[in-house]
């Protein structure tokens, strides 16, 4: 079973276009949205459970859904909810979070050999961004205190936004242009030095499923766009993880603006891309 454009698309437009703000300044409005995702991964999830925590003198939460067997071992799949200022966010990161729902659907007919756990997170971007109150930061933790064994985290950030454009797609780095289109009609696969081989995994997998471009790049962490998301925040707890994108700001002209909105995606290669995710979850749980 494929994941849904359609599907999608609703979810991008409830998030980018009814539950906005979705900010630090806004709590309430975090909260609805932990809600609304807390609803939707609560019917194909074997369990949803929040992780509260607190900020000052304000409250957030994670989303965690579970699926599969109890196992000592977990595969992890993130997102983070909140967006940049007042701005729509519907890249970044709606769409990681409809692809989060999305592929929560997918799981729920997969057999799995063991636990996966989708998480979604507020507190990603500024002012929080970096801090030990990011979710992402808050879980991490969590999993290193309860020495849970993570085979591998992913987090899906900016899935949304292709172009077929010449020269569409830039780098941070002159010295990649050789390796790597230079259209922005691919997603992305990005780990850090050391990790490598998860990525070239998780890129493999992708690359099976559908007919989207993937491709991997495992650099130092100092390289622009390398750590710029959640899955930083496990590499500083000793998992490994990687980060699933459209590179953002080196492709999406939007990024960290107003007209970042539900129209300038592509949801056609959006589910494509949850489709790759749900393949590279398959392998590295089997």
């Amino acid at each position: 079973m494929p994941a849904d454009p359609e599907s999608l698309e609703a979810h991008v437009r409830m998030l980018a276009e009814t539950l906005v703000p979705r900010d630090a300044h806004h709590p309430a409005m975090l909260d609805r949205v932990a809600t609304y995702v807390t609803q939707q991964l609560d019917a194909p999830a074997d369990e949803v459970t929040n992780q509260p925590y607190t900020v000052g003198s304000r409250v957030f939460r994670n989303v965690i859904a579970r699926f599969g067997p109890a196992t000592p071992e977990r595969i992890l799949v993130g997102a983070h909810y909140d967006a940049a200022g007042p701005y729509p966010g519907a890249d970044d990161n709606a769409s990681g979070v409809a692809g989060l729902i999305e592929l929560g659907r997918l799981l729920a007919d997969t057999s799995l050999p063991m636990r996966v756990e989708l998480v979604a997170y507020p507190l990603e971007e500024p002012p929080y961004f970096r801090t030990r109150h990011m979710g992402s930061a808050v879980h991490a933790r969590s999993m290193r205190r309860q020495n849970v064994a993570v085979r591998a985290m992913l987090a899906l950030e900016m899935i949304g936004y292709f172009s077929d454009a010449p020269r569409s797609q830039r780098f941070p780095l002159f010295l990649l242009r050789p390796f790597y289109p230079s259209t922005g009609s691919f997603i992305a696969v990005v780990s850090k030095w050391g990790q490598g081989g998860l990525a070239r995994t998780v890129r493999d997998a992708m690359r099976a499923a559908t007919p989207l471009p993937a491709y991997s790049l495992s650099a130092p962490r100092l390289l622009p766009g390398v750590s710029l998301s959640d899955h930083a925040s496990y590499w500083d707890e000793g998992y490994d993880a990687l980060m699933i994108t459209d590179t953002a700001f080196f492709r999406n002209p939007h990024y960290h603006a107003p007209s970042d909105t539900p129209d300038t995606l592509d949801y056609e290669r959006m589910a494509q891309v949850v489709d790759g995710v749900q393949a590279a979850v398959q392998t590295l749980a089997e």
